[in-house]
């Protein structure tokens, strides 16, 4: 047992938790790729920004690849990926932020250029997820920060008022 009272998980607990992890990543890592690759055909379907079908297969690409080769990238190239990473993913946000809510109706008569409807909500929505995951991680990481503090912070004051005790008392 560790010092706070719970217990170690075994090894058999940790290879479920590494067995749904593989699970998980890999329905995510085919999704992307699904994903990636159907959208890769609406390349010509939205002319009010032509490059969102790119952008967003593009960024599936490098999802997948950062899960998949993490380990490589983070022996030889690391900074270059992120750097890439986030540089993308800032453009895509340019690009589809720019035209929200576009006209989703491909034969109007209107001059105004279209795009695919589900084309545009998936990358849109897309964008959203990573904001509102980065979002909850940070919010975790934060509380558990606070948390460990307040936790070090008690067990400081404890472990001083009992040297002091000591010292009082001898």
């Amino acid at each position: 047992m560790e010092d706070n009272g719970r217990p170690e998980p075994t090894c058999r607990q940790q290879t479920v938790m590494e067995w749904c992890k593989l699970v998980i990543f890999f329905i995510a890592a085919i999704a992307f790729v699904v994903v990636g690759f159907l959208y890769s055909f609406y390349f010509k379907e939205c002319p009010r920004q032509p490059f969102i079908p790119i952008y967003f297969s593009v960024l599936c690409v490098i999802l997948v690849a950062q899960y998949c080769w993490w380990n490589w990238i983070k022996k030889n190239c690391c900074c270059l990926f992120t750097v890439f990473a986030i540089s993308w993913f800032i453009a895509g946000n340019i690009m589809v932020y720019s035209i929200y809510e576009p006209n989703y109706n491909k034969n109007t008569t209107e001059t105004e250029p279209y795009c695919e409807k589900n084309l545009y909500l998936t990358a849109f929505w897309f964008n959203n997820l990573i904001y509102i995951i980065t979002g909850v991680v940070f919010l975790l990481f934060t509380c558990c920060c606070c948390i460990r503090l307040c936790a070090n912070d008690d067990h400081d004051d404890t472990q001083t008022l009992l040297r002091y005790t000591v010292v009082v008392r001898s």
